[in-house]
């Protein structure tokens, strides 16, 4: 009769690499759109999710409703944030919109989201930081004790260090770290606001190409290592499973981020196996476990 043992350890080694060494990973920028539902399902979305060994799943829905699908089918790993956008356009026009702040808070009453967000912060398409509807999310965020998920896309950081100084104690999470902008100016935000947490969600290859983080061989550059090593504790990782770019919720094409989501994650994944594995660990999981506090 075989040995128990070696029948168990030939069985691990024919199990695919990732399903035995992948480590568990946090993804703090996911989407679920009206435009990614009639070619990636509920049930395929969570799939994909334990596919890739993710063990949080911060969940955008647009409609914020749709998001709900995901979180019933995995609530262990799914946290929903709330989004005011409920279709094409939105994204330019919510910070102007004065039925947001109600939504919000209706919304935040229910218990089922703990999170605002993704406020895309543009120039040209964005109000004074102060105005009545931006502010009013901020002080919601603050009172509920959740965080702001807010996308700026500016040359300089200028607009979030005002933001996060007007509401010291609203907790913001920067999509994108500030989308554009090298380490120096996101490391001064950081430096002059405790309350704001960066994540690197689309800051791969395929999106942000002009502002790479890391080089060909997906190790990360100098500056934002320093940069992660300066603030180990504020940093996280997303996928931003949105593709393609250049087709933005449009009504006659499907968005196909979901069929994307292995090359976005294994991009972070490549270059956080490339830091100490303290460091590593925080950036991949611990920083989003804490923060959404797991």
């Amino acid at each position: 009769m075989r040995n128990p043992s070696v029948i168990l350890a030939a069985a691990l080694l024919a199990l695919p690499l990732r399903a035995q060494c992948a480590p568990l990973l946090a993804d703090v920028h996911v989407h679920y759109k009206w435009t990614q539902e009639d070619v990636t399902t509920p049930q395929q979305a969570i799939d994909t999710l334990a596919d890739h060994d993710i063990a949080l799943a911060v969940v955008i829905g647009v409609p914020a409703e749709l998001g709900l699908g995901l979180e019933q089918l995995a609530p262990e790993t799914v946290v929903l944030v709330w989004s005011p956008y409920r279709t094409t356009g939105d994204w330019a026009q919510w910070a102007f919109d004065k039925s947001v702040p109600e939504r919000a808070r209706k919304a935040m009453e229910s218990g089922r989201y703990r999170g605002i967000g993704e406020l895309h912060l543009i120039g040209g398409f964005v109000p004074d930081r102060r105005s009545p509807v931006i502010s009013a999310l901020a002080q919601l965020a603050a009172e509920f004790s959740v965080p702001l998920l807010v996308h700026t896309e500016f040359s300089r950081p200028d607009y979030m260090a005002g933001l996060c100084a007007d509401w010291p104690d609203t907790r913001i999470l920067w999509a994108h770290a500030g989308s554009l902008l090298p380490p120096s100016q996101v490391a001064g935000v950081l430096r002059a606001c405790p309350n704001v947490w960066v994540e690197l969600s689309a800051r791969d290859p395929w999106r942000f190409v002009n502002n790479p983080i890391a080089d060909s061989d997906d190790t990360l550059l100098p500056d934002w290592r320093a940069l992660l090593e300066a603030f180990p504790d504020r940093f996280m990782v997303g996928s931003d499973p949105v593709w393609p770019v250049d087709n933005l919720d449009s009504w006659d094409k499907s968005d196909t981020g979901w069929q994307e989501y292995g090359r976005f994650i294994g991009f972070h994944r490549r270059w956080l196996a490339k830091l100490p594995s303290a460091l590593a660990d925080k950036v991949r999981l611990k920083n989003a476990q804490r923060f959404f506090r797991q």
